[in-house]
């Protein structure tokens, strides 16, 4: 709608978790060479943060980074019961799943594992959204798949990616045994008031554009009222683009954060 307006190809600030977006904050930066770590250690990582921070994302830039030699299975809807668990790990896997007993789904997903391995390939489990994990039983299926293991190497990299109570519910001691198999943790925060002109104009320039849109007390009203969060400056700046493209407004000025960030509710982020 005004992306011919504003010299851009597509639009900047969609919610999609497209990798070429992507800007690499410091924590950003940080939470992608943690879990490439634990991919090359086949380690089982937890990586948390809050809605809207860009752990999707990161996980989407993992799976582009990573060659034919890894077979990527990735979870984004882990609501399952353990044997839902399993044989969606083993269809994942092209293993016939018509097995009768999670032992067998067991037995059968190691064999596959350990082929693998000795052709060369690593096999990567990542579980999006953990948190809605159901209950401790998947729990325990999965530290099983850390049992994958010879005497000098781990077989599978599992890479849990949740929300902050992803991190508190497994403080309990229900969870210790899958607990102390973590071998990373790092949680995510926001972008900070120093790199959210970078960000703006990462996704600007990915965007087609060659030059700034926005002033800089604009850059510093998104910053106030989003708090850092990428999904929520996302939606200030399409909101305000939208609004500038209406009013036929060259350059998104503070005045159209404030309205655009009033229209979306976010007052509360105000500073006072």
């Amino acid at each position: 709608m005004f992306e011919e307006f504003y010299g851009l190809n597509t639009k900047p600030f969609t919610k999609t978790p497209d990798p070429k977006f992507l800007y690499f904050s410091r924590s950003h930066e940080e939470a992608l060479a943690r879990m490439q770590y634990a991919v090359e250690e086949r380690e089982l990582i937890l990586l948390t943060g809050e809605v809207g921070c860009g752990k999707t994302t990161l996980t989407r830039a993992l799976m582009d980074m990573l060659g034919e030699k890894y077979r990527i299975i990735n979870i984004i809807n882990p609501r399952l019961t353990p044997a839902q668990f399993l044989r969606t790990v083993a269809k994942r896997m092209d293993i016939d799943v018509n097995h009768n007993f999670k032992d067998d789904l067991l037995d059968a997903i190691y064999e596959k594992v350990y082929q693998e391995y000795e052709a060369g390939i690593s096999c990567v489990i990542i579980i999006d959204e953990a948190q809605l994990i159901p209950g401790k039983d998947t729990f325990e299926e999965i530290r099983l798949l850390t049992n994958f293991q010879l005497d000098y190497t781990n077989l599978i990299t599992l890479i849990l990616v949740g929300q902050p109570d992803l991190k508190r519910r497994l403080n309990h001691k229900t969870f210790l045994p899958l607990k102390q198999r973590i071998g990373l943790f790092y949680h995510l925060g926001p972008i900070s008031g120093d790199e959210i002109k970078n960000y703006i104009e990462h996704r600007l320039m990915t965007s087609g554009r060659g030059n700034m849109l926005f002033t800089k007390e604009a850059l510093s009203a998104i910053y106030r009222y989003s708090g850092g969060v990428p999904r929520i400056i996302n939606s200030i700046a399409t909101t305000a683009l939208l609004d500038g493209f209406a009013k036929e407004v060259s350059v998104i000025d503070e005045m159209l954060i404030e309205d655009a960030s009033r229209e979306l509710g976010l007052n509360g982020y105000r500073e006072n």
